[in-house]
């Protein structure tokens, strides 16, 4: 009966324990919430050309075919390939990474994971506040931490944009804001839109049909409307001599 009350006491601990860690690491979180609109191409083509730029050396779209992406944002295929195809891929390829599993544990310690689906399994809210919330921390092996994702093996690579930052925490050690300590290429407002595009990107590739879809939403809704007023005119003709 002892056995089972601590056995019992000590879930209870590490649920709390759990529990209290997660709210903490939301409420900074809670502070960067991606503004997502598939329908914004520019956005879309934006969020493409940074994601190649900057994400596509390690992390894979195995999921997303280059020539759908190409049509879906409306980027002519011979543009596409002159600035978004930097490989000896086609263009009717899938979006996966040179980088093998053995180079990737070597230098990471990890496989990179493919983000196709990120933001349907995880959030754009995830992937927007993972972005964001980088700082400096000499005590990682790559220089960098991250609230939305601690001790992450995965550098900053956005840092020469977003510039230096270190974690100010409160009386009771949680994070509480970050501190500048040196300027990045882009300013605040201009690195969270770019955060904002990369993450708006990536929820159009979790659900490329959903593009699809709202486009043709539109077209539907006008054919129940038009075929509601002609049904209604016909009702009203035929039986206009029976009353």
């Amino acid at each position: 009966m002892i056995k089972k009350n601590i056995f019992i006491l000590l879930l209870l601990i590490i649920v709390n324990s759990a529990s209290y860690a997660a709210s903490q690491k939301s409420e900074l979180a809670e502070k960067y919430k991606a503004i997502n609109n598939i329908n914004n191409k520019a956005s879309l083509q934006r969020g493409a050309k940074y994601f190649v730029n900057y994400c596509s050396g390690c992390h894979s779209l195995k999921y997303m075919r280059m020539s759908t992406l190409a049509e879906d944002l409306n980027i002519e295929e011979a543009v596409f390939s002159q600035n978004l195809l930097f490989s000896n891929k086609k263009i009717g390829e899938t979006m996966t990474i040179p980088m093998s599993k053995s180079d990737a544990i070597f230098w990471f310690n990890a496989v990179p994971p493919d983000l196709s689906l990120t933001a349907r399994s995880k959030g754009a809210d995830y992937i927007y506040s993972k972005l964001n919330t980088y700082y400096d921390d000499d005590n990682s092996p790559t220089g960098f931490n991250n609230i939305a994702l601690p001790n992450t093996s995965m550098p900053n690579i956005l840092a020469g944009l977003q510039g230096g930052r270190k974690l100010v925490l409160d009386a009771n050690n949680n994070p509480l804001s970050f501190n500048k300590i040196s300027e990045g290429t882009h300013s605040d407002a201009e690195y969270k839109q770019l955060t904002n595009d990369i993450t708006n990107f990536l929820v159009y590739v979790s659900e490329p049909a959903k593009l699809r879809r709202y486009s043709m939403g539109f077209w539907v809704l006008m054919f129940i409307f038009i075929f509601t007023i002609i049904a209604y005119y016909t009702k009203k003709e035929f039986w206009k001599d029976v009353h």
